[in-house]
């Protein structure tokens, strides 16, 4: 009997990963200064056993000031290069999962209390806080102190910390690199009219904003071996009239396709307050049909994909080639096995837990 669509294997670039799950990046907020804790060992090392195919470590800094907040991932220097790895040699002494990367600046809607802290912007000369920059220096919220817009100077060096990181990736032996323009961070900053009010080439026309997100994943690709995984988060829409549409997304994933980007994957807003989602099972999907429908390489659907059969169908009819995980997963750990068992199919899980896999399900477990 054929595994379910959801549990075939799928070429991503010069990679096959083994099912159709991806674990998507999560915030933890519990770095020091950039550095992984133990928090991540733990975390990382519980979600590695899984049974997804690829594990994506959270947003992660390019730059101290990209990030969200004061206790956020960086990879910027030796020392979050040293501590990263740290992590990974821990988790990588008891799981194979192939292991992924968001690398990310957060523009304006950086300098942040942790989300349970209430999450609310710090000022520049507080504890805790910088100066934020953008595309334009619109703030984020209404009262919040204003990015500076990037210069020339300022552009460069965005875009060169994007490279190193991606070089300091692939000496970690991280298996891929996701580019986080999505969510109303630094790049889809520069994408959307609603953000980028810019009068120089970045802003303007849809060529002309979409130029440093492009300049970025070139730096990137160029930046590691050949045939080695680059894949881009964007958001679909803003849900916000006169906004990131769909067809400025479309547009943005041909480019990208046409620059040797391996994946696509589709969530959305992020950018405005005035956001308008329809909340709902899948609502992301559309999105990534839409751009599945145009492009050639694999597409990544997200956002309230809580159900086997639901997961299974998304792939299966072709709205997307894989889904993933994220919200889900960390209330459900073990989500792949349990959907493994719902739809009849089998999954890698460690020796240290067959002893687990219930009698009426003898092939669960692949050993």
């Amino acid at each position: 009997m054929p595994q379910p669509k959801l549990f075939q294997p799928i070429a991503i670039g010069g990679r096959t990963l083994a099912n159709r799950i991806v674990i998507a990046p999560m915030c933890m907020y519990s770095a020091e200064d950039g550095r992984m804790t133990d928090w991540h060992l733990m975390h990382l090392g519980a979600l590695s056993h899984s049974g997804a195919a690829i594990l994506t470590i959270e947003a992660t800094a390019v730059l101290p000031e990209g990030r969200i907040s004061y206790a956020d991932v960086g990879l910027w220097d030796d020392a979050t290069e040293a501590a990263m790895d740290r992590v990974l040699k821990g988790v990588r002494a008891w799981s194979d999962m192939p292991i992924a990367i968001q690398l990310a600046h957060a523009g304006r809607k950086a300098s942040t209390a942790k989300p349970w802290e209430g999450g609310a912007q710090i000022a520049p000369d507080a504890a805790h806080g910088w100066q934020t920059v953008s595309a334009s220096d619109l703030p984020f919220a209404e009262g919040e102190n204003p990015p500076l817009a990037l210069d020339r100077a300022g552009l460069a060096r965005v875009r060169d910390a994007f490279a190193e990181a991606a070089r300091r990736a692939v000496r970690l032996g991280i298996d891929a690199i996701q580019i986080h323009a999505a969510h109303g961070y630094l790049l889809h900053q520069f994408l959307s009219p609603l953000s980028n009010r810019r009068e120089d080439d970045y802003g303007g026309s849809l060529e002309n904003r979409m130029r440093f997100p492009l300049e970025v994943f070139e730096a990137v690709r160029d930046a590691v071996p050949a045939g080695h995984p680059v894949t881009v988060r964007i958001s679909g829409t803003d849900w916000v009239e006169g906004g990131w549409d769909i067809a400025g997304s479309i547009a943005f994933s041909q480019a990208l396709e046409a620059r040797g980007c391996a994946a696509i994957h589709v969530s959305s807003g992020g950018l405005d307050r005035r956001q308008q989602i329809p909340v709902g099972p899948g609502y992301q999907v559309p999105l990534a049909r839409a751009v599945r429908q145009a492009v050639d390489i694999p597409v990544i659907a997200v956002g309230l994909i809580t159900e086997p059969e639901q997961a299974e169908a998304i792939v299966a009819t072709g709205d997307a080639d894989m889904i993933a995980l994220a919200r889900t997963v960390l209330y459900d750990p073990r989500w792949p096995w349990h959907a493994a068992a719902k739809l009849g199919a089998s999954v890698s899980a460690p020796p240290q837990f067959w002893r687990c896999q219930p009698s009426g399900l003898r092939d669960l477990f692949r050993k």
